[in-house]
């Protein structure tokens, strides 16, 4: 009779430690992790992990993934005009991991949009009575807070400077004829009293020195009129290249001077990044 096959299992290849994967795997293994946790932890493991962290394969690899239109468009933008090293000095990190950490395509770049923190964020210039934060006469669709900064009985000022770069927009991605920036504002008034409206929008340099600009100066709203919130809003394309900065700057106040908080309502203020699609 013949033998009978022996049912031991051979022993088992021993795990293989992460340190000990070859560099291509590494990284491989480390682009499936969330940026933050790339960012926060791996980053800090050995010096081996945290030149992959501050390369760029393991950051292309997760835009890569995005298999939406705006994301396949990104990708084949940032294999086109990748960011160079030169800003290492004054950022920590390398810009597409700066720009994975911070999604700036996905949200409005406007901090504190309704007032919902107070005036943080902004640089105000008071008129009158000074601006007030006050709860929405009627609700802005989308907004974060059914809130809204108002105005006085002399003209109020308020501007707030964003820093694309900053946010994670590369320069490289700034330039590229890629980009579209896209700004909105709801404003509107009282029933019972008029208001007057501005709004201007500047793309800066990155010495703030003005390239383009969009301002609107709707009609004022008449008193005993309508109430409620209307939009305005403008798309910047083909603005050309060196654009660093967004100052959004509002104006308002109402058109009878009484004292108090009577102005011109302003919430929800937006800027967004896209790519162009076609």
């Amino acid at each position: 009779m013949g033998a009978r096959p022996s049912r031991r299992r051979p022993p088992a290849d021993p795990p293989i430690a992460l340190h000990a994967l070859p560099p291509e795997l590494l990284v491989q293994v480390l682009s499936h992790l969330p940026p933050r946790t790339l960012v926060t932890r791996c980053r800090s493991v050995c010096r081996t992990w945290r030149d992959v962290v501050d390369g760029p394969t393991v950051w292309l690899l997760q835009l890569a993934r995005d298999r939406s239109a705006e994301g396949r468009a990104l990708y084949a933008v940032a294999q086109r005009f990748p960011p160079n090293s030169e800003d290492e000095e004054e950022f920590p990190l390398c810009a597409l991991a700066r720009y994975c950490l911070r999604a700036p395509l996905r949200r409005n770049l406007i901090f504190n949009s309704c007032g919902e923190q107070g005036f943080r964020g902004w640089e105000v210039e008071h008129g009158g009575n000074g601006w007030a934060v006050e709860k929405n006469l009627t609700l802005v669709p989308g907004a974060p807070s059914q809130t809204c900064f108002v105005t006085s009985f002399e003209w109020c000022f308020k501007r707030q400077l964003v820093d694309l770069v900053m946010e994670g927009v590369w320069q490289e991605l700034l330039d590229s004829a890629q980009i579209e920036i896209c700004v909105a504002d709801w404003w509107g008034a009282r029933e019972n009293c008029g208001c007057i409206y501005r709004l201007r929008v500047r793309l800066l340099d990155v010495y703030e020195n003005e390239v383009v600009k969009f301002s609107a100066s709707p009609n004022p709203v008449l008193q005993w009129t309508e109430r409620g919130y209307r939009q305005v809003s403008h798309v910047f394309t083909n603005f050309g290249k060196g654009i660093r900065y967004v100052s959004f700057e509002q104006y308002g106040r109402d058109t009878r001077s009484w004292v108090g908080h009577y102005g011109a309502l302003v919430t929800h203020s937006s800027v967004r990044v896209r790519i162009r699609l076609s």
